[in-house]
């Protein structure tokens, strides 16, 4: 079983940074691709930032120049560095991981997603 668990959400204002972590545990597993979602009231989920191969990392446009993501692979620990924080970003922020595991081939996994507010 795969376990991906998040931290850093929280409150902030406008302009301020929040750091969010997302660590994936578990049996032996393989990680192909790692990403962050997010999904606002009354929205749907939409892709914020993911490496979508090797070190090649994809922002939404409204997050390029703000946001970064990051890895330690030696850790299965995927990061979102968020700067520049606007009321707009508020939401609840999941990560993703696409990876393989020894008997059960690919697929996706979810973080369980933590809470972003933004004051304005």
């Amino acid at each position: 079983q795969v376990q991906l668990v998040e931290s850093g959400g929280g409150l902030v204002q406008t302009g301020g940074s929040l750091r969010l972590s997302c660590a994936a545990s578990g049996s032996s597993f393989r990680i192909y691709r790692t990403g962050w979602y997010r999904q606002a009231p009354g929205k749907q989920r939409e892709l914020v930032a993911a490496f979508s191969s090797g070190t090649t990392a994809n922002y939404a446009d409204s997050v390029k120049g703000r946001f970064t993501i990051s890895r330690d692979n030696a850790k299965n620990t995927v990061y979102l560095q968020m700067n520049s924080l606007k009321p707009e970003d508020t939401a609840v922020y999941y990560c993703n991981v696409y990876l393989y595991r020894p008997g059960y081939g690919l697929g996706d996994y979810w973080g369980q997603g933590t809470q972003v507010i933004v004051s304005s």
